[in-house]
């Protein structure tokens, strides 16, 4: 019987199998960016000649800033956050990685995030912060999407899960509490006064929405614990902050301590329901073909 397949439909068929330049581009931008994303860092470290960040843009993104700051040891995150990537930027570029449909997916999503990440830092720089909020809004939309990817496209393997997801997990959570502590350095700066309501209230409820994001993906991501993580490392560190450096708050700290402990405990509830639920899903299914 002869064969009645299109020889190019076959031809395209085997080149998605094998990889081609779209993939070999996008596993190399992916790599480039987030190289790019750590000289960034260095720079915005001021060990490059740059000035480090928190005497950038008038003091306002320092640890006394504002009453949503992180005290000064939160931001050691971003050397785990960096390194995460780059194993990430590693691993996808690997030949096996090639062809992933997940790694297709996310890989420019991925790359934008970096490229993003060292914008926000260059235009801090530059002492533009009103120009820092837009752009880390948009780094939060796109990690956030990211974080929705993933969820949908289980990873392959235990690497996978702890080099993809891990790495992106921890990016989003610390980038959540990021844009809180930039939104109010911003509002702050501009001469924003409250509208008549105490700058402690104000910070507890910038505080709050921060926990509510952290117990909505705890709950949609069934327990990712990497998110959870370094979002309530930080709200961590804004309580450490304000309950022993200026601007001192007694009430804000404590807000920010209970807010890691609820995102934290939630995560942990709902990873145990979605362990749960997998092994009866697993029991049913060996039920039903015994």
């Amino acid at each position: 019987m002869t064969s009645t397949t299109d020889p190019s439909t076959e031809a395209r068929t085997d080149s998605t199998r094998r990889g081609g330049a779209a993939d070999t581009t996008r596993q190399a931008v992916v790599l480039v960016t987030s190289l790019l994303a750590i000289v960034a860092a260095f720079i915005g470290s001021g060990a490059a000649g740059g000035t480090p960040i928190q005497d950038a843009a008038g003091g306002w993104l320092d640890a006394d800033s504002t009453l949503i700051a992180p005290a000064r040891s939160a931001f050691g995150i971003w050397s785990v956050i960096y390194t995460g990537m780059l194993a990430y930027a590693i691993w996808q570029v690997l030949p096996a990685q090639r062809t992933s449909a997940r790694h297709r997916r996310i890989g420019y999503a991925v790359a934008a995030s970096l490229v993003l990440n060292a914008v926000w830092i260059g235009v801090v720089q530059l002492d533009l912060l009103w120009l820092s909020l837009p752009v880390i809004v948009v780094l939060l939309v796109v990690l956030a999407w990211l974080f929705v990817q993933l969820r949908r496209m289980p990873p392959s393997g235990v690497v996978d899960a702890v080099v993809t997801d891990g790495s992106i997990g921890l990016y989003l959570g610390w980038v959540i509490v990021a844009t809180a502590a930039n939104a109010t350095a911003v509002l702050q700066a501009a001469g924003f006064e409250g509208w008549g309501l105490p700058a402690e209230a104000w910070a507890i409820g910038v505080i709050s929405a921060a926990a509510l994001v952290g117990i909505a993906l705890a709950i949609w991501g069934r327990g990712r614990i990497a998110p959870a993580l370094s979002l309530s490392w930080g709200l961590a560190w804004v309580a450490v902050g304000r309950l022993t450096d200026e601007p001192s708050s007694t009430a804000t700290g404590i807000a920010a301590a209970i807010a890691a402990a609820v995102v934290l405990l939630v995560t942990l509830v709902a990873r145990i329901g979605a362990i749960r639920s997998a092994r009866g899903d697993r029991q049913a299914g060996a039920a039903g073909t015994g």
